[in-house]
């Protein structure tokens, strides 16, 4: 499979969901959670077609595949932000969760909750939110987290641990 466009076409199916997801949250608006995850899939198609193109230069090999896309998701949500200069919540309509045989009652208690955990993911700093989204959102490991963010397994738990910890205190204050 030496084609660029089928090993790239099997990159973005791979990972084209846990990016969006990952944006989404950070963005709160799906229009522009799909927009940013185009333009990453783009900056990425660029760099696979420019590496393959240009063979007598040496070539930068992306040792760690998933921890450049999540860098570039990273790099394109803080010029998103710088953008539009204000952090923006996302919006608990957009996570509507229908059980029929869930009355109304306990419904609008859910959406509560989940607006009071959104709120407080928001509060957390970047870094802890990422590890939060990464593991329990995308299902990572603690190992891939570590390759992603460049750490130790043993930094990734004790990250963690103290995101939890944050988040768990936040949410209890409501």
């Amino acid at each position: 499979m030496d084609d660029p466009k089928k090993k790239f076409a099997k990159l973005y199916d791979k990972y084209v969901i846990k990016l969006y997801r990952f944006i989404f949250l950070k963005v709160g608006s799906q229009e522009t959670a799909e927009d940013l995850t185009s333009q990453v899939f783009a900056k990425v198609w660029d760099r696979f077609r420019n590496s393959n193109r240009n063979s007598n230069r040496k070539k930068e090999e992306i040792k760690n595949l998933t921890a450049y896309l999540y860098q570039v998701a990273r790099r394109e949500i803080a010029d998103y932000h710088r953008q539009k200069a204000k952090f923006q919540v996302i919006p608990t309509h957009s996570l509507q969760i229908s059980d029929p045989a869930s009355s109304l009652e306990e419904n609008s208690t859910l959406q509560e909750e989940i607006e009071a955990v959104r709120n407080s993911l928001s509060e957390l700093t970047e870094e802890h939110q990422n590890v939060i989204i990464w593991r329990y959102l995308d299902g990572y490991s603690i190992k891939e987290i570590a390759k992603i963010l460049g750490k130790s397994k043993g930094a990734v738990r004790v990250m963690l641990h103290r995101a939890l910890k944050e988040l768990r205190e936040k949410v209890e204050r409501l």
